[in-house]
């Protein structure tokens, strides 16, 4: 067994804390990856602190890991001792259903294995997460990394980055394709960093006229202010494509209004209640869809690295130590992160 090192929230309501278990040894098609580097997930927060309900404790949050490999099964064949790797929001899956044999793991029929806040699969034994110092997990469920990137930037990849990569490419945004994204978060960012490398015309949109300037830095061609009744009426069906980042609960109904015949506004963010309710009006006149998207396969991810390698996409990031991830908490829930947080793991040795 692989002595580890990590933080885990022992109640909804305690802050994190110092806390050392153990790690299986790698199998014959296991990955053994020394934890460098992991993003804190707003969802992170939410299951630490039992916002969903049904959280498992004690918890190791964290699915945004990258690390070095230090040991392979004797049947792994994508990787060495020495490579760098990541894991993202899934560890396992069933690997037989439909979905699973299409390369969307995150779709499984029987329900993915989640990197944390879960039971490795066919066991009684709780999955920890990546606010680690090692991990261990079966071969098809790592990514490389491109070695030209800054590897504490790419943590937020593995969730953040794959959740608005995959539906920009599902939908096929790209050049002469008018695209907004709504909110400018964790999410918000990289999606408007993607849409901008596919050549689409990106429009951030946002609550907030103090985020213009950072929004046009990240790559959007335009802002418009959503609370800006005048501005959103000028740009009535106008976007061929939407992607709602927002988070929580809110009024699809204006965004609706922006979609040209035949658009369609993906949510990837909001895992609740969206109030008030979507008119009729708002989707069947112009024939618009609202679609949603989660995550992305283990074959779309490295897709989505690769792509980040050669256009040298990472997250704007702010570093904290582990002793600093109850205080990041309480910042993100004031929004005050410009936009991942990432822990550097060598600081749970302290």
């Amino acid at each position: 067994m692989i002595k580890t090192r990590g933080y885990a929230a022992h109640d909804a309501t305690s802050p994190l804390v110092p806390f050392e278990f153990e790690r299986r040894d790698p199998g014959p098609r296991d990955v053994h990856i020394e934890i460098l580097f992991c993003g804190i997930c707003h969802s992170d927060l939410h299951q630490a602190r039992n916002d969903w309900h049904g959280s498992l404790y004690p918890m190791v949050p964290g699915h945004e890991i990258v690390g070095r490999v230090a040991a392979v099964g004797s049947q792994v064949k994508k990787f060495k001792v020495g490579d760098l790797a990541g894991v993202g929001c899934m560890i396992d899956s069933c690997r037989t259903c439909a979905p699973c044999s299409r390369d969307l793991e995150q779709y499984c029929v029987e329900g993915a294995t989640w990197t944390y806040n879960d039971h490795e699969r066919g066991s009684e034994r709780l999955a920890f997460g990546g606010y680690s110092d090692h991990i261990v997990v079966e071969e098809r469920f790592v990514v490389r990394v491109p070695a030209n990137l800054d590897l504490r930037a790419v943590a937020p990849l593995l969730c953040a980055g794959i959740t608005t990569y995959s539906p920009l490419m599902h939908w096929k945004v790209g050049k002469g394709q008018r695209v907004g994204v709504i909110g400018l978060g964790g999410l918000g960012h990289m999606g408007i960093k993607f849409a901008h490398a596919l050549g689409a015309h990106v429009v951030a949109i946002t609550t907030s006229p103090g985020k213009s300037a950072d929004a046009h830095r990240l790559g959007a061609d335009e802002v418009l202010i959503s609370r800006d009744e005048a501005a959103m009426a000028a740009q009535a069906r106008s976007f061929q494509f939407l992607l709602n980042t927002v988070p929580n609960g809110h009024d699809l109904n204006p965004y609706a209004a922006l979609l040209d015949v035949d658009g369609t506004m993906v949510l990837v963010g909001a895992l609740t209640e969206l109030m008030p309710p979507l008119r009729g009006s708002s989707v069947i006149g112009g024939r618009k869809s609202i679609a949603g998207s989660g995550i992305g396969g283990m074959r779309e991810t490295q897709e989505m690295l690769d792509f980040c390698g050669a256009h040298s996409i990472v997250a704007d990031i702010e570093m904290v130590s582990a002793s600093g991830i109850n205080a990041a908490y309480e910042r993100m829930l004031r929004n005050d992160v410009k936009y991942r947080f990432v822990i550097d793991a060598a600081t749970l040795k302290e």
